[in-house]
Formats: structure tokens, sequence, C-alpha cells
């Protein structure tokens, strides 16, 4: 079965790769740049803890920052693996969505000092503002952006594979143009799904965790069986 991939690189080549060894044949065609923001070493004074909500804020800001030892707190699994490989040693991971994090962040306060959450342009969740509602101070600075990506006019595949909202969005605007009513869509959770609900095509699945391996392992249920 031909998968598209839609993430973006450098993520769109580890999925696919990950798709191969479970004999998909995938088809990278990113919906989604991403182009860290230039900018001067992060200001961390007065910075007790930092919060990634993603592995591309994790890259973006281990290139304007050395500062290793402040403890992290990210969002799941794979924005903890990065953070580790960037050489971070104090990392919690809150397993889930932006929603489960600030809980897991409150649990570990209070800081003598502000959670900064170095994250995109356009956040996809408010992290801050839930700290803020538990009474920790919080700070956001984008140091990166997610580039829209033109799609080939017609993707060959059986089945896509989203695990952003925006990407969502770029696909539904696409295919607005371009109907692919025999395209399944395997999506990393219930709000990444929503924007493809009545986009026609032959269904629209949403992981119930949102992980890759969960959204990979629908893939197989889903649409393979």
């Amino acid at each position: 079965m031909r998968v598209w991939v839609t993430r973006a690189q450098p993520g769109a080549a580890a999925t696919a790769a990950r798709l191969r060894a479970r004999g998909f044949d995938p088809v990278v065609a990113p919906l989604l740049e991403v182009r860290p923001l230039p900018g001067n070493p992060i200001d961390l004074v007065g910075v007790a803890a930092v919060a990634f909500t993603s592995a591309n804020g994790v890259a973006a800001f281990a290139g304007r920052s050395a500062v290793r030892d402040l403890p992290v707190f990210t969002v799941g699994a794979a924005t903890a693996t990065a953070a580790r490989a960037a050489g971070f040693v104090a990392v919690v991971s809150a397993d889930g969505e932006v929603e489960a994090l600030a809980p897991v962040i409150a649990a570990h306060g209070p800081f003598i000092g502000a959670v900064l959450h170095p994250g995109p342009a356009e956040p996809a969740g408010d992290l801050v503002g839930s700290l803020a509602a538990m009474g920790l101070p919080a700070r956001a600075l984008a140091v990166y952006e997610t580039v829209v990506l033109a799609p080939r006019c017609r993707v060959a595949a059986e089945a896509v594979i989203l695990h952003s909202p925006k990407a969502a969005r770029a696909l539904a605007a696409h295919l607005a143009a371009h109907p692919s009513p025999l395209l399944a869509a395997i999506c990393l959770s219930p709000a990444v799904a929503a924007p493809l609900l009545g986009a026609g095509l032959a269904s629209v699945q949403a992981s119930l965790h949102p992980t890759e391996n969960d959204l990979l392992a629908l893939l197989v249920t889903g649409v393979a069986r």
C-alpha cells in the first residue's frame, strides 16, 4: 500500500523509514516546511525551566543556546528523545498532547523563575496560558515557523498520514481543488482529524493516543486490513 507522508522534514524521512519497515510504500510529499527563525542567543535570565512541544522546538532552541542544565518538560516521548539527544539531562515527558503538559509541569513546581516555551510562531495550543492559570509564570518564544507547501496536483496513494492540524488544514484546502474520494486519512489525534471531516475522503480516523506508534498501528488495523 502506498502511504502519503505529509509531515515536514526531517521527520518525514524517519516516518517513511518506519513505514517501509512495516511493508508500506511511503510517498514523501510534505505539506509543511520547518524554518528556524533567526535571532540572537536566547536570553535565559529568570528562566527556571524549558517546555518543548516538538522536536523542531528543541532543534531551534539548541541552535541559539548552549545551555543544557535547565530542567526540561516535553509533550511526548519523541520530543523527550530529541531533548536528550541535544544534551539535556533532566527531561520529563507528559506523553500526551499540549493540554497534558501544563499539569505535568505544575506537578514539579513551583519554580524560582519562569517556564520558557520555545516553539512555533503559530502554536497549536496555549501552553503559556494554561501555566498562567495554574499560577506559574511562563512566556513563549517563537524559534521556528512552519510554512505550507503546495503539494503535487495528485499524490498517488491509498492512505495519507497527518501529524498536525496545520497539515490537515493544508490537505483540506488541496482537496477542495483536487478531490480524492478513495483516499483514507489516518491522523495523530482528533484535533488533527477535525479539519478533514467533510473533506470528501474515503475515511478519516484518529489515533486514541498522540504517538507515532499508535498512528502507525491505526494505519495497519484501520486501512490495511
